[in-house]
């Protein structure tokens, strides 16, 4: 049997209207510590979210976005978070804050493959 491992993770949403509460989700982040993986997908679908509110910007949504997958894996060019160890960009990525793009809160679980877990979470949880 394969060896499982321990996962948290939480949904990227986009909140046009921080006061109004209501959100889209857009994306997964994904964190194990056993597999040193630290990764986040996300997708935007414009027509969706220009229902949603057609006042925002989506160059800067999308800068936003790239942005938080720039510093989960770390990326050059990531900033002061992006060089922090994996586990405290995950928690500064997930942190609660009033922006318009946020996270849910962050959820346990095992897997064998923190990629194909990802993947199949973005497909259950966004598309």
């Amino acid at each position: 049997m394969q060896e499982r491992y321990l996962f948290e993770y939480a949904v990227i949403r986009v909140m046009p209207r921080v006061e109004r509460e209501e959100f889209l989700n857009v994306g997964i982040i994904l964190f194990c510590a056993k597999k040193k993986f630290l990764k986040s997908i996300f997708l935007l679908n414009e027509p969706k979210i220009m229902a949603f509110c057609k006042e925002i910007d989506m160059d800067d949504l999308s800068a936003n976005l790239n942005a938080f997958q720039r510093i989960s894996i770390g990326a050059e060019g990531s900033g002061s978070i992006g060089e922090y160890d994996l586990a405290s960009r995950f928690r500064w990525l997930t942190a609660t804050r009033s922006t318009v793009v946020q996270c849910s809160k962050v959820h346990p679980g095992f897997c064998i493959d923190p990629e194909e877990t990802m993947i199949r979470l973005h497909q259950e949880l966004v598309l």
